[in-house]
């Protein structure tokens, strides 16, 4: 069976309404635009290598007739829409068609500089609103983004309506993250949010087995979300509404899928032996009506074919304003295309032949094939009209405040970086100018990652007032509009989806703002898909792991993390800071936010390393801050800050006249390694101690200095902040509460012996000391790792 050719409107199938005829010529050359697109980039462009570029025709024909409808009939220049990922072509064909993409742009799909594989914000040339790729994220993204829409609105004035619209295919709801997503009490009653469900019934191995829908609408009933199944298309509706059409819909309803989808293999009278072979009698007597030739037109009708049906659920959707909606729109992955429902069609490509038939019956040449919709026809004129009425001016993301250089946090005892992380938190809310823009988040773990006195200042937000029935002296968990923190419930994946969110307020909801979010360091793993998601985006935020490493030593090795720095370091897009003491904590979160306050660095002059979001890596563990100190007394504040800023700083500058040794530590190790240059200061050996704040920016900014001699072929200077630190030529020791070679990569980029500490297994319960003995982190073990430096 093949669908009803996307070349002619199936006689009855469309109302007598001219703009459904428009809308469907405009489908047919969607469908033909995404289709060439594919096709020119495996077949008209040598890449060189052999290697397959691929794409997904018929995964973008499923989705052709509801985006159609959306583009071209539904959306306003305030909404924003999430495409799944291989409708990718899809997309991009109704770009071109409303003039927002260049033609040139057409065959570069997959190419570098051209088209991404899948939606981009941030590489694809044409605008963007959600990145996908990774399944689950991409619906998840506009959920967050209402529940931040809905924090501006209540906090800065209304905007104009936005509707948040995801296109996912039905596989994604096999990740978890969806369904966390939707469960989770922050994104309830968010009227403003439609899912559209590619309900095609295949994945990319197979014909899914069995439907689930029954399963899935009762997940999101149950979630409190509006359930729309658009199953059927007009034309079957009709038949369900002749004698023996109740008996055919229950037929249909009751069919296998396996089964129905096999059909799409047949035509004319075999399709009807096929379709009627074990079918009741009256199924039998009401197919006889129908000529052979409008069999598979009538077999193949589903809902999410039909833009009268399609518009008629957005509609529906439009209607339910105090809760998301979902639409489960039944279609057939290959729509209009001869492998329509074949089992293996996910990847598959149309032969040379087919394309030309193609072409051919759409009445397109060569010469033609690229070309826009002729504005002297009737579909020319709605696609000149839909530019207009969906162009939006640029967002401006800068806010335009000053972040104060520091707080003057002040600390006479020992303090955890955790408990200063707190309290510059704080101070910054009784900054008039900082103040407003400040929004805080977690999953549920808020007051024990020291977000307590944030929150007893500004309050808990909730779309409505809610009353306080909370005893508890030592926190106001005051609930009400004006509340500037989110709570989440226990779920990494939703934080870093609703930061990502939060830190692209300025462009979705046109306010930018200062998004900081904690979570328990070893859950950052958890979370890291939405984390890697969120700042691909170009969303830029604060998120504070804490507590972390080892040093969390009663919790045992499910609560140590020892691969976090490793990942801050890594990720593209995100600057990880590991400081030890308050002070520099102050400085580097105050930095931090006013480089986000300023707005990306393509805007503003912030230095090129810090292109996205922050993380900090914290403790509970208190340290003693005179060292600190006397290191301030050494430098003087402002050339201490520059060298805290830049990556790294001499904590100790040892005048032993003896060899020369670096103690490197970054984080709460700092008090072991200054105990240990101790010792072998008094074996005459001069061991300088140098606190890493940032192990990201020095290894950025090395890295920079040897890309920059590889590719104008000289020799790379040594870079800046190490140059400035690291004065002499001599052996080294890092120590890091982390695995350990985040930062054994220093004795490369300095050319000289180095031996790393660090916790390369997993943890288990103890104290401090039990576990840094057990992970040769103790001052005896940076000792005897000097020396075995030496001796190198």
């Amino acid at each position: 069976m093949t669908l009803a050719p996307p070349t002619a409107v199936p006689p009855g199938t469309l109302p007598p309404d001219p703009d459904l005829a428009v809308l469907a010529e405009i489908e047919r050359r969607v469908l033909w635009l995404a289709v060439r697109m594919v096709d020119a980039a495996n077949h008209d462009r040598d890449t060189g290598d052999g290697v397959k570029v691929g794409g997904h025709q018929a995964s973008s024909a499923s989705l052709v007739t509801a985006l159609t409808a959306l583009y071209f009939a539904h959306l306003t220049e305030h909404d924003r829409v999430s495409v799944k990922p291989h409708a990718s072509p899809v997309f991009h064909a109704i770009k071109y068609l409303l003039g927002d993409l260049d033609r040139e742009y057409l065959t570069t799909l997959r190419a570098r500089g051209g088209l991404q594989s899948y939606p981009s914000r941030t590489k694809d040339p044409d605008r963007v609103d959600f990145s996908t790729g990774s399944v689950g994220l991409g619906p998840a993204a506009p959920l967050f983004a209402a529940v931040t829409r809905r924090y501006v609105d209540a906090h800065f004035g209304a905007r104009a309506r936005s509707r948040f619209v995801a296109l996912l295919g039905d596989a994604e709801l096999d990740e978890g993250n969806i369904w966390e997503a939707v469960a989770d009490p922050a994104t309830a009653g968010l009227g403003t949010v439609m899912w559209i469900v590619d309900f095609n019934r295949q994945s990319l191995d197979r014909i899914v087995p069995g439907i689930r829908i029954d399963q899935w609408r009762g997940q999101f009933a149950a979630a409190g979300w509006h359930v729309v199944e658009v199953k059927y298309g007009r034309r079957l509706r009709e038949a369900f509404a002749r004698p023996g059409g109740e008996v055919l819909r229950a037929y249909l309803d009751a069919m296998p899928n396996e089964r129905y989808q096999s059909m799409f293999g047949y035509s004319g009278a075999e399709l009807r032996e096929q379709f009627c072979s074990g079918a009741p009698d009256e199924v039998r007597a009401l197919l006889a009506e129908v000529p052979d030739a409008e069999v598979a037109p009538l077999v193949g009708d589903l809902g999410g074919h039909d833009l009268g049906s399609m518009l008629e659920a957005y509609a529906e959707c439009d209607a339910e304003t105090d809760r998301p909606s979902v639409v489960f729109a039944y279609t057939v992955k290959g729509w209009g295309l001869p492998n329509a429902g074949n089992p293996r069609n996910h990847s598959a490509l149309l032969g040379r032949d087919q394309i030309a038939s193609m072409r051919a019956v759409l009445g397109l040449s060569e010469a033609t094939e690229w070309d826009r919709l002729d504005p002297g026809t009737a579909a020319g004129a709605l696609a000149a009209r839909r530019r207009e009425e969906l162009h939006s001016s640029p967002r401006v993301p800068g806010l335009g405040i000053a972040v104060p250089a520091a707080t003057g946090v002040r600390a006479g005892k020992p303090v955890s970086t955790q408990e200063v992380f707190g309290r510059v938190l704080v101070d910054l809310a009784r900054d008039p100018a900082v103040a407003p823009y400040l929004v805080t988040t977690a999953p549920d773990v808020a007051t024990s990652t020291n977000l307590a006195g944030f929150i007893n200042k500004t309050g808990v937000f909730s779309p409505t007032e809610q009353p306080d029935w909370a005893t508890d002296s030592l926190l106001k968990w005051a609930q009400s509009p004006q509340g500037q923190h989110i709570e989440l419930g226990i779920s990494e994946m939703n934080l870093f989806l609703l930061l990502g969110q939060l830190g692209l307020s300025w462009d979705l909801s046109a306010q930018p703002l200062l998004p900081v979010g904690t979570l328990y360091d070893p859950f950052v793993a958890r979370g890291l898909d939405a984390f890697i998601y969120g700042v691909y985006s170009g969303a830029r935020f604060v998120v504070a792991g804490t507590p972390s490493g080892v040093t969390l030593a009663p919790e045992g090795g499910a609560h140590q993390s020892t691969i976090t720095a490793s990942i801050g370091l890594e990720l593209p897009g995100v600057t990880a800071l590991e400081p030890a003491y308050g002070q520099a904590l102050d400085w580097l979160l105050c930095d931090a936010l006013g480089r986000i306050a300023a707005g990306p660095p393509s805007t503003t002059t912030a230095a090129p390393y810090d292109d996205g979001s922050y993380y900090f890596r914290l403790t509970t563990r208190p340290i003693d801050q005179a060292p600190f100190e006397a290191a301030r007394e050494r430098y003087g504040e402002t050339m201490l800050r520059r060298h805290v800023l830049a990556g790294a700083y001499r904590l100790v500058d040892a005048e032993v006249d003896g060899p020369q040794v670096y103690l490197v530590g970054t984080g709460a190790v700092l008090p072991e390694v200054l105990a240990a240059a101790a010792e072998l200061a008094e074996e005459g050996i001069a061991a300088h101690v140098i606190d890493v704040t940032s192990a990201d920016r020095l290894y950025t900014s090395w890295q920079r200095t040897l890309r920059q001699g590889v590719r104008t072929a000289t020799a790379p200077s040594l870079a800046g902040p190490l140059r400035t630190v690291f004065t002499a030529r001599a052996p080294m020791v890092t120590v890091h509460d982390a695995s350990s070679h985040t930062l054994a990569w220093l004795g490369s980029a300095l050319g000289v012996p180095a031996v790393p500490l660090g916790v390369d297994s997993f943890g288990q319960s103890g104290t401090v000391a039990d576990l840094y003995e057990l992970h040769d982190l103790t001052s005896g073990a940076i000792v005897n790792a000097a020396l075995a430096a030496l001796s190198l």
